[in-house]
């Protein structure tokens, strides 16, 4: 191929269209038929990134393997394509704005006055192509934040008509928006995507395909009128109806036929090759369940589930795996104590004590742990499940009352968790954690060795605070043990307990890595021993 083609996808109308699963669809669809595809997620807010961002106002922060806090969104990248993304999958205005300033007091632009067009602009666009430039990649799919109109993504809208101009033929847009059913009338309304469209093209970029999120089919005259209106070819108009799961998405889109006409418009080859044999197994699974658990996610963020999306979604790829219906109970840490969690775990066949950061519905988790080890349900510990875990232990088995974790209580006379010592020193709050793929070494003969069927593991980290060394003769002496060990700081990275059926804390994430085509082994094995459980 003698260039890469670039893919934007725009939003209109509302947000939470979907802009992410449409984009990870069709990239799904074109690497089904040979083609190297990644995509980018360009964020309009003025954070660097969402790392120091309340999960209630963003969801979950992603974690890449070079340590990149980023949006939710490349998660579902990674889950639908199965490879990594990195930091170059996300941009936001904060680091495109940081980058000039940079540059401007450096002198690169000594005599000019910084703009926004050609400076930021140009920015953006040397962050678009980044990824083509490697020569890895045939499409490149980016995706825009925010909705047409925002103030916040003109600089970007305006990138796009420049690369538009530029690019040729070698480009094309997909704007997404809505098409409203009105009940009271009976009628699909067409004047938000009209209007959508034409404040597209105020900005100067004419989308090549319309996808229009429905309720109701659109039918051919609701198509024939879009494409009209919109100045596009009826075949580009692709209704996008509501699904089951975000997993039957790239089904929908294809019997809309979306990849050919994209193919079509950059002139590239459409042979007969698509592969979706694994993708239908793993949605025929995924339906058609031969046993179902309950588990129960206990956190802080419940309110909103996007806070815990990998996790949700690990459940969805182990529980295909199988053939397992998984059951979410969502239970909010602040609301649990010793009498209610009886009531609350008495129908559980595992439970998952979540990731998160201060004290708020700390002590729920603690008596979460308690319940699970003393009545030896499966437990997974994430992070700070992990760490809350072994103060668990500190406290109702090794009898020392007042064991915390330093983020917690500074001045405890047993603080088994502590700061890291490169941490020591750190002022600024954001990007600068422990973060990123760490490699982990396996203990032979532990029940996390047979998870994984390893020596040495690699996995991603987001922490400031790990288990305190200093106490681990005497947690491993009582039965905790310490089964994955950091080769090159000696960190605790997993602990499990023995003589119980199913008991791991883990300092990573593994939610970040379990993929539609390579469930996590750590949620297949944890869903395998719920089902023993619950048949027990």
């Amino acid at each position: 191929m003698s260039s890469t083609k670039y893919i934007f996808v725009t939003g209109g109308v509302t947000s939470s269209l979907g802009k992410g699963i449409v984009s990870a669809s069709l990239a799904t669809l074109l690497q089904s038929r040979g083609y190297s595809v990644t995509i980018q997620k360009l964020d309009p807010y003025i954070n660097i990134d969402p790392g120091t961002l309340n999960p209630y106002e963003h969801g979950e922060c992603f974690v890449t393997d070079d340590g990149a806090e980023t949006d939710l969104d490349l998660g579902h990248y990674e889950r639908f394509l199965n490879r990594p993304t990195s930091q170059a999958n996300n941009v936001t205005t904060g680091r495109i704005y940081q980058s000039v300033i940079d540059k401007e007091r450096r002198g690169d632009f000594l005599g000019k006055t910084v703009q926004v067009i050609p400076h930021i602009t140009d920015e953006i666009k040397n962050r678009i192509q980044i990824l083509g430039k490697t020569g890895e990649f045939e499409i490149v799919i980016t995706e825009i934040g925010g909705t047409v109109g925002d103030i916040e993504a003109l600089p970007y809208i305006e990138t796009v008509r420049q690369l538009k101009w530029e690019l040729g033929d070698d480009c094309l847009v997909i704007h997404l928006t809505l098409v409203p059913f009105l009940a009271a009338t009976g009628e699909l309304k067409t004047k938000p995507t009209q209007h959508s469209v034409k404040s597209l093209q105020e900005s100067g970029v004419q989308p090549d395909l319309l996808v229009c999120r429905s309720e109701h089919s659109l039918g051919e005259d609701i198509k024939r009128k879009l494409a009209l209106f919109c100045n596009v070819k009826k075949e580009a108009v692709i209704e996008s109806l509501d699904a089951e799961t975000i997993y039957a998405v790239p089904i929908l889109m294809r019997n809309q036929k979306l990849d050919e006409v994209v193919l079509k418009r950059l002139s590239l080859p459409i042979d007969d090759n698509l592969d979706l044999v694994n993708w239908r197994d793993f949605l025929y699974k995924l339906k058609y369940p031969k046993t179902s658990v309950n588990i129960g996610l206990v956190g802080k963020y419940i309110e909103l589930h996007d806070s815990y999306k990998s996790i949700v979604e690990s459940f969805i790829h182990a529980g295909a795996s199988n053939e397992c219906k998984v059951n979410i109970k969502w239970i909010h840490s602040e609301n649990l104590n010793e009498e209610s969690a009886e009531k609350n775990f008495r129908d559980l066949d595992g439970v998952l004590v979540a990731p998160g950061f201060g004290e708020r519905g700390f002590d729920g988790k603690l008596e979460t742990i308690k319940f699970a080890r003393e009545n030896n349900i499966p437990f997974l510990g994430i992070c700070l499940g992990m760490q809350a875990a072994v103060i668990e232990f500190a406290r109702n088995v090794l009898g020392w009352s007042d064991a915390n974790s330093m983020e917690m209580d500074k001045e405890t006379s047993h603080p088994v968790i502590s700061l890291m010592a490169e941490q020591k020193k750190v002022e600024d709050m954001g990007g600068t954690m422990r973060l990123g793929a760490c490699d982990c070494t396996l203990k032979e003969g532990s029940l996390i060795h047979s998870v994984y069927k390893r020596n040495a593991i690699s996995e991603r980290h987001r922490h400031r605070y790990e288990f305190n060394n200093e106490y681990l003769e005497k947690f491993e002496e009582a039965g905790l043990k310490a089964s994955g060990i950091n080769p090159d700081l000696g960190l605790v990275e997993i602990v499990e307990l023995e003589n119980h059926p199913w008991f791991v804390g883990v300092q990573f994430h593994p939610e970040y890595k379990s993929t539609v085509a390579n469930p996590h082994p750590l949620f297949v094995k944890f869903i395998e021993a719920a089902i023993r459980y619950s048949q027990s």
